[in-house]
């Protein structure tokens, strides 16, 4: 008999990125009933959502929600920031950079993937001392500006 389940029993962190722990407040929300996304109960929701988010991120500017996966939002800001041929520097951080990469690749564009050597650079990330001689390096300005994320919050 094939066995489907290959995660060993017990409690799991999800790992979109992360692992992230899920609190067991948001495990028990996650198990409710679902809303229709076109009733007057998820507009509610949804301008609610907007209205604190802007209070997560300390902003007064407006938010904005995109509907698609990480890997859509990925594609859109590629692809409405950059034009193929356009080289761009990015940073070995793990699967979802060499994932960012690929994609970048297939864009068209001319990723120059940055990082500690073979497996140091997952998890631990890129130097900052090395994004920095990398773009002093690039006399020519070839490099498009771009801007980075992060999925962990800053130190305390």
């Amino acid at each position: 008999m094939l066995k489907l389940d290959f995660h060993p029993s017990g409690r799991h962190f999800l790992q979109i990125p992360g692992p992230s722990p899920v609190p067991d407040r948001i495990l028990r929300a996650m198990s409710l009933p679902t809303i229709d996304h076109r009733g007057p109960e998820f507009g509610a929701l949804g301008l609610e959502v907007l209205r604190k988010i802007r209070e997560i991120f300390q902003t007064r500017h407006p938010v904005v929600i995109y509907p698609a996966s990480g890997t859509g939002a990925w594609e859109a800001a590629l692809v409405n920031t950059l034009s193929a041929g356009d080289r761009v520097l990015m940073f070995e951080t793990g699967h979802f950079a060499t994932l960012w990469e690929r994609m970048a690749r297939r864009l068209g564009l001319e990723p120059e993937f940055l990082g500690l050597p073979g497996y140091d650079g997952w998890r631990n990330g890129v130097q900052a001392d090395m994004i920095e001689r990398r773009l002093r390096e690039d006399s020519g300005h070839t490099i498009k500006p771009s801007a980075w994320c992060t999925t962990r919050p800053p130190p305390a």
